[in-house]
């Protein structure tokens, strides 16, 4: 019998899913994260499962020794110390498969309401304003989209932009990671030669802070349209200021932010927050790109497959 403490509001069929593979839930996600140390201290966890709520650190797994895996509940893992992990012999499981064709569609929707001025023509309709012409659009098709990482986020995007009759074109840093039918792979180089589009889709790391900043933006050969539907750290939102200042960047549409705690941001992202909140050619949502209803059960469906392999590793 393994035993998980669950920390996060999970869809309600994580029992039947788990049971069946000898899991017991003790599922708390009415705890604080000052509460999560005692509660890992009191039980004799194998498993303990996380969205975001706190960040999981060597002092964290002190106090549970005999945890064997971390399931966190989504793609990211931004908030998982992997070198405090793999130092205590704790497995690391994470489910992108879950919740990739949510993101894929959304990153479509935001590409749409970007291009077509959807969400602007909205704000003026309802005002009693009636624009055509200034909310004359442009149409994905014939264009070439660059992919800023080619995991399983960017496949689901290119292979939903696959009916739209445009170019899509990826750039990895991982060598192992291999082209489909969806996607052309390319240097990053040959990405800002050609790309009209930037859609990000690389996990945040130390070494990926700020990797969107104002040399790469101003390397595109071509004024572009910017969508970020990964993590906010990956781009610098000064840059991005600087760029839509300027028309390098011809519009964003942003589904994270540097600083996603709105009432917490330092003057410096208040003034970029503000910016970007007024202009016309931003589009913005609260980190939902992922967030269905299909992709939150579906997060349950890929974490069991995975527990349940994983254990049977180590029976």
């Amino acid at each position: 019998m393994s035993l998980c403490l669950v920390i996060d509001e999970m869809h309600p069929s994580l029992p039947e899913y788990l049971e069946p593979l000898g899991v017991t839930l003790h599922y708390r996600p009415d705890l604080t994260a000052a509460e999560v140390p005692a509660a890992l201290a009191a039980h004799p966890y194998d498993g303990l499962m996380v969205r975001s709520k706190l960040r999981i650190t060597a002092e964290l797994l002190g106090h549970s020794p005999r945890l064997r895996y971390v399931a966190r509940a989504g793609a990211g893992v931004d908030n998982i110390d992997e070198a405090a992990m793999a130092a205590a012999g704790v497995t690391l499981l994470n489910a992108p498969e879950g919740n990739r064709d949510a993101v894929g569609e959304y990153a479509v929707g935001l590409l749409l309401a970007l291009l077509r001025n959807i969400a602007r023509a909205d704000q003026q309709v309802r005002a009693g304003q009636w624009h055509r012409e200034a909310n004359r659009g442009e149409e994905i098709g014939g264009k070439t989209i660059g992919l800023l990482g080619y995991g399983h986020m960017g496949r689901a995007f290119a292979k939903r932009l696959s009916a739209f009759g445009c170019t899509v074109l990826a750039h990895d840093h991982d060598p192992a990671v291999a082209a489909d039918q969806y996607a052309t792979l390319v240097t990053l180089q040959e990405l800002q030669q050609r790309a009209e589009v930037l859609s990000l889709h690389i996990p945040y790391s130390a070494a990926n802070h700020h990797f969107v900043d104002e040399a790469l933006l101003l390397g595109f050969r071509n004024p572009i349209w910017l969508l970020n539907t990964a993590r906010g750290e990956v781009l610098d939102h000064a840059a991005l200021v600087r760029g839509l200042q300027t028309g390098q960047v011809r519009g964003a549409a942003l589904d994270v932010l540097e600083n996603e705690k709105l009432a917490a941001l330092t003057p410096e992202q208040q003034a970029r927050f503000a910016y970007l909140a007024a202009a016309p050619q931003v589009v913005l949502s609260p980190h939902v790109g992922g967030w269905s209803f299909q992709s939150y059960q579906r997060i349950n469906e890929v974490l069991a497959y995975k527990i349940g392999a994983f254990l049977r590793s180590v029976a």
